[in-house]
């Protein structure tokens, strides 16, 4: 495991945090579009206290370390490698309390090409420490708004994490259901996850470790929740704040897989998980 001086050099070189790739503009869309409640940026969370602009804005300087400032309209934005860290370190004792416990867990991500390998360690280092790696509802057709409009999509998982696939097509040598994992913003893949665990009597998830749509759907509905987010995805740390979801951790959710491997042997090592 790196040292907490080398893993925070790690987040600034590998853009984890630090100057991000999301833009200012990209960050106060958001956040304009959160205040409005706008379903797209909800991600599943229906905001209980009032959340206008400024207020969401000031959240994500606290939460993320983005600039405060209402009247800075463009430019690269930051996170705060010592936010990172220390959600990191929650999120991490939070996995190892689970984990001690062998509560039943349920993974899932909305950004398969980016974070389906965070995920999966994690879910191997579960499943090693005797934690039911639940897998509800594998290969349901699910209709999933896109840029196109509604298009069916399949859920399915990948190493013990969910995640939906564009609907596959027959022809060709593709089997039906194997199309493309999908980037998704989504709650409708975890609410139907828990509605097919209910429905077959349990057991459900004490904890969703996650992303997008995994971790707003499943606080919304209250179950215990806990996830990564970038600066532009303001409802989970709004969830965080509301109490309705345990650990966000700040970071940069688009940068090459491979540079989130240090910070899932951090996690391993403190949740006292193999991996």
């Amino acid at each position: 495991m790196l040292t907490i001086q080398a893993l925070r050099a790690h987040l600034l070189a590998s853009g984890i945090a630090g100057a991000v790739a999301t833009s200012r503009e990209a960050n106060l869309r958001s956040y304009r579009l959160f205040a409005a409640r706008d379903p797209r940026v909800l991600l599943g969370l229906d905001p209980r206290g009032e959340w206008p602009q400024r207020a969401v804005l000031a959240l994500m300087a606290e939460r993320c370390g983005v600039s405060g400032d209402p009247a800075r309209c463009g430019g690269p934005d930051a996170i705060d490698p010592e936010r990172t860290l220390a959600a990191l370190d929650a999120f991490a004792d939070r996995l190892g309390q689970a984990a001690r416990l062998r509560s039943p867990v349920l993974f899932g991500t909305g950004h398969p090409h980016r974070l389906l390998g965070f995920h999966a360690a994690l879910a191997r280092g579960m499943a090693a420490a005797g934690c039911p790696v639940l897998t509800p509802a594998r290969g349901v057709v699910l209709p999933l708004m896109t840029r196109f409009g509604l298009r069916a999509h399949h859920l399915d998982y990948v190493a013990g994490v969910a995640l939906v696939r564009e609907a596959g097509q027959t022809g060709a040598g593709r089997a039906p259901g194997r199309g493309q994992p999908a980037h998704s913003h989504s709650p409708r893949p975890v609410r139907t996850a828990l509605a097919a665990l209910a429905e077959a009597g349990g057991p459900l998830p004490a904890l969703v470790v996650g992303d997008h749509g995994w971790v707003c759907g499943a606080g919304q509905l209250g179950i215990d929740a806990m996830g990564l987010a970038d600066t532009d995805d303001p409802a989970l740390f709004v969830g965080e704040a509301e109490g309705r979801i345990s650990v966000v951790v700040p970071l940069d959710d688009a940068v090459h897989s491979d540079h989130y491997r240090p910070l899932v042997r951090h996690v391993l090592t403190r949740a006292g998980l193999s991996g």
